[in-house]
């Protein structure tokens, strides 16, 4: 079996990697084993070669070989969420009830170092991995179906994607809760956004802001929309920046509960009333969105049950049964006292 080329009856080795990056498998072992080592340029050849062929570490390829290692992985941005712990809480128990460990891994919104960890994963034999979004790099994609990796993605729900998903239409939630606020009258939104550069997430419920406001005619200027990171005091700067607006909103939707009780809390400060100067919604509906005064107008999101769904599906789909391609997940909008009718003006 260590014979003939790679990929025709046995796993690609150091001694491929070796091969097609022109180096010495001392040098390939010293670049796994000790990166910082090498100069950059020896570096980047043997990483280009280890992607080209595949490659993962010996032990890892044991495990492959052994076609269950009876592991789930998880790659989430944060766990400072206790809407994404409460997920992986669900994933982990359905799994331990059915014989599986779960390896926990962080992409801190970056793609690449997603990428990284879904390689680690792969590399500790895990038989299945649970993701977050639907955006990740092309990379990752390639090495999962090249190793034959069941995974699904979640928090995302699109039919039309080819990888298969679990969760909820960002758009659409987004949408409904901008029709609310329309529906009290108001006309002048703000967004304080998640960054949305590596967050399908969050894009996709600005878009849906834009959606529910086009149709009734009305803008949502560039100015309007801030992307601040998903903490209480970003929520802060991010409506301070919105009410500093020559003419500031009334409603503004927050990209998440965190950045919604930091706006609440800043706006408060600044003398406005909520909502009667201006009303402030989430999603989440985390356990302070009912206790903070006024309690905060959300989207439940019941991503425990995302979790469960996604443990399902890898378990399932291991054990050769087929699954939905894509399962919506329904939300719920609660409203509470943070929403109110559109103050008048002038």
């Amino acid at each position: 079996m260590r014979d003939g080329p790679p990929g025709v009856g046995r796993q690609v080795g150091m001694r491929d990697v070796a091969s097609r990056a022109g180096v010495s498998i001392a040098t390939v072992s010293r670049f796994i084993n000790d990166p910082e080592t090498l100069s950059p340029d020896m570096r980047a050849r043997v990483e280009d070669a280890v992607r080209a062929l595949g490659y993962i570490r010996h032990g890892a390829a044991r495990a492959l070989s052994m076609r269950r290692s009876h592991a789930i992985g998880a790659i989430i941005p944060t766990v400072d969420n206790p809407t994404r712990a409460s997920k992986v809480a669900a994933l982990q128990k359905h799994c331990r009830e059915n014989g599986y460990n779960v390896l926990l891994a962080l992409s801190e919104y970056d793609l690449d170092l997603e990428l990284q960890q879904c390689r680690n994963l792969v590399e500790a034999g895990a038989d299945g991995l649970m993701l977050e979004g639907g955006l990740h790099h092309p990379e990752l994609y390639e090495l999962l179906e090249s190793r034959n990796i069941v995974f699904v993605n979640t928090i995302v729900y699109d039919p039309a994607s080819p990888y298969p998903n679990i969760g909820f239409d960002n758009r659409g939630m987004a949408r409904r809760l901008a029709e609310h606020l329309l529906d009290l009258g108001h006309t002048e939104f703000g967004v304080i956004s998640g960054p949305r550069g590596s967050n399908d997430r969050a894009r996709e419920r600005v878009e849906g802001v834009h959606r529910a406001l086009a149709k009734k005619g009305l803008p949502l200027p560039a100015e309007r929309v801030v992307e601040r990171p998903y903490r209480v005091a970003e929520g802060r700067l991010g409506l301070k920046t919105l009410m500093e607006l020559p003419s500031p909103p009334t409603a503004v939707i927050c990209g998440n509960d965190v950045l919604a009780f930091g706006a609440i809390l800043e706006a408060q400060a600044l003398g406005y009333d909520v909502p009667g100067d201006v009303s402030i919604a989430g999603f989440d509906d985390l356990d302070w969105a009912s206790q903070l005064p006024p309690g905060l107008t959300t989207i439940a999101l019941p991503a425990p049950k995302v979790g469960l769904l996604a443990a399902r599906y890898l378990l399932e789909t291991l054990a050769g049964k087929a699954m939905p391609h894509a399962t919506e997940v329904e939300v719920r909008l609660i409203r509470r006292g943070s929403t109110g009718p559109a103050p008048k003006r002038g």
